[in-house]
């Protein structure tokens, strides 16, 4: 039997707004799934966002910057409108360090989707340069509190809502093991972390969720500006380069697990 011939329409108007499903990509390798990230509105974090609504991901992310945060939605909102089906994306401005605003975060999480398949800890900052004994106090518990016990408080509200399979990834950093000089608080809170980490890890690994470091080396982000402006920018990690080690993470087959992943540049920067 001879084939019909499909005959274009010439007059046919396409609106470039519109995406036509026909000619979406097919559904990603996490369609249907549901992520938070913390801190993605900006460099890593937002990398981390961008990789996973490309593979259909519902998205939460956070942060504390609202211009950021808001740019950072309408963004991953474009993105997400190009994938088939098209996944969710929502924004919640969030202070880690703080037990009501992380719990407010979360709570809109289980009431949209009820459940949370990806946790990506990230938020975090750096900080000045300073010998310990100049170190302000004040900034020892601002480092700690964001970086310590946001990700501490981010995790608590969210593994009520992670069931078998789900993934934890906890974005630290090569300070976590190999310590820089003048950047004690920022050392402590990643030691700190990767202690937390493990604990978690053993805890959770009965219940079938995975936990994983990720401790990349020196990543190209705008945070260098705060104390080294001049930094070899060309050599460090590009930040998609991380985010593509987080997506190999929650990737992996359900029955196998990955504790710890070094990413480092090719050539040394620190």
């Amino acid at each position: 039997m001879a084939a019909r011939n499909r005959r274009s329409n010439p007059e046919k108007k396409v609106d470039p707004g519109r995406v036509d499903s026909e000619a979406a990509p097919a559904s990603g390798r996490l369609s249907g799934k549901t992520a938070a990230v913390t801190g993605g509105n900006r460099g890593i974090g937002l990398a981390i966002a961008r990789a996973l609504v490309a593979e259909g991901c519902n998205v939460l992310i956070t942060g504390r910057d609202p211009v950021a945060l808001k740019n950072a939605k309408l963004e991953l909102a474009a993105s997400a409108s190009t994938v088939n089906p098209h996944p969710e994306v929502f924004a919640e401005r969030c202070q880690v360090q703080k037990p009501a605003s992380v719990a407010a975060a979360f709570a809109k999480v289980k009431k949209r989707w009820g459940r949370l398949d990806i946790l990506v800890n990230n938020a975090g900052i750096s900080q000045a340069l300073f010998p310990v004994e100049e170190t302000p106090i004040h900034l020892w518990k601002s480092v700690i509190d964001i970086n310590l016990t946001g990700l501490f408080l981010c995790t608590r509200s969210a593994v009520s809502l992670m069931g078998r399979g789900s993934t934890i990834v906890n974005m630290l950093s090569i300070t976590a093991k190999t310590s820089v000089p003048k950047f004690a608080a920022y050392n402590a809170s990643k030691s700190g972390a990767l202690g937390f980490t493990q604990t978690l890890r053993e805890e959770l690994i009965p219940k079938g969720i995975r936990v994983m470091a990720l401790m990349p080396g020196a990543t190209d982000t705008e945070i260098w500006e705060q104390f080294w402006p001049d930094a070899p920018r060309k050599k460090m990690l590009d930040p998609k380069s991380v985010a593509d080690a987080v997506l190999y993470a929650v990737l992996l087959p359900p029955e196998a697990n990955l504790s710890e992943l070094l990413l480092v540049p090719m050539e040394g920067v620190l």
